[in-house]
């Protein structure tokens, strides 16, 4: 069974929110929920776990 890793996993931080904010850009607020959910749903498919998953959202949720 994994655990969701909730210590700094990012190499460089900085950078990874720079390339989250260009992806962005020129976005309508619209577009960029639904490019959010996208992202989402691509991530949830990478982790994969189910348990790791449910994790993540109580601790989203908080």
């Amino acid at each position: 069974m994994a655990k969701l890793v909730t210590s700094r996993n990012i190499a460089s931080p900085d950078d990874v929110y720079a390339q989250l904010i260009a992806a962005h850009d020129g976005l309508s607020k619209t577009e960029s929920d639904a490019f959010n959910a996208r992202l989402i749903l691509v991530l949830l498919n990478h982790i994969g776990d189910p348990e790791v998953i449910a994790e993540a959202l109580e601790l989203a949720r908080r």
